[in-house]
């Protein structure tokens, strides 16, 4: 018989603040970074083996949901985590730049495997040599492909990002300026 009992966490990290008794004070940036840290719904754009891979990371043996992702969005315009999985070929590539652009601000990319992140062992013609050719990337998650190990461990790297970063990082210029590079308006 598994010994695989619930186990709920009572001692998550709280943001950085101010407590008392009966009180506690932080910053918003604070308190949204780590309400989205936990929210996170990804977009999974899967097109070859790594796609296998990350249906394997919604299994119950790897459990994603526990890191917020319970709920995977078929639509960009409900999802905040890209997660591209597979080769992407270039005749693919508008689609998937169209589909980034349909995602609301704030949006994380995940490149899964080697396909994704540098085009992997297909270096021909018709494939695209890493999606940051056509949009930005925030992780990059090595293998050929990836175990569901790897992909989780991208995924707390998302979470990471989220939490740290400040909810105005999107207003910003240099932000701007990096869409703009990638003809992102």
């Amino acid at each position: 018989m598994s010994d695989n009992k619930p186990v709920i966490r009572m001692d998550a990290e709280a943001p950085e603040g101010y407590e008392g008794e009966g009180f506690f004070a932080t910053n918003l940036s604070s308190v949204i970074g780590m309400a989205r840290k936990f929210s996170l719904w990804p977009l999974p754009f899967a097109t070859s083996c790594c796609g296998i891979e990350f249906m394997a990371t919604l299994n119950p043996t790897f459990d994603a949901s526990r890191f917020g992702m319970e709920r995977n969005s078929f639509s960009p315009r409900q999802a905040d985590m890209l997660m591209v999985c597979g080769t992407i070929a270039k005749k693919l590539g508008p689609v998937l730049k169209q589909v980034y652009t349909q995602m609301a601000e704030p949006k994380w990319v995940i490149a899964v495997g080697a396909c994704a992140s540098s085009g992997g062992i297909f270096d021909t013609y018709s494939v695209l040599q890493g999606i940051d050719k056509i949009i930005p990337v925030d992780v990059y998650v090595p293998g050929c492909p990836p175990r569901p190990e790897q992909i989780i461990e991208g995924v707390m790297q998302v979470q990471a990002l989220c939490e740290s970063e400040s909810i105005r990082r999107r207003d910003m210029p240099e932000y701007q300026s990096l869409l703009e590079s990638y003809d992102i308006k």
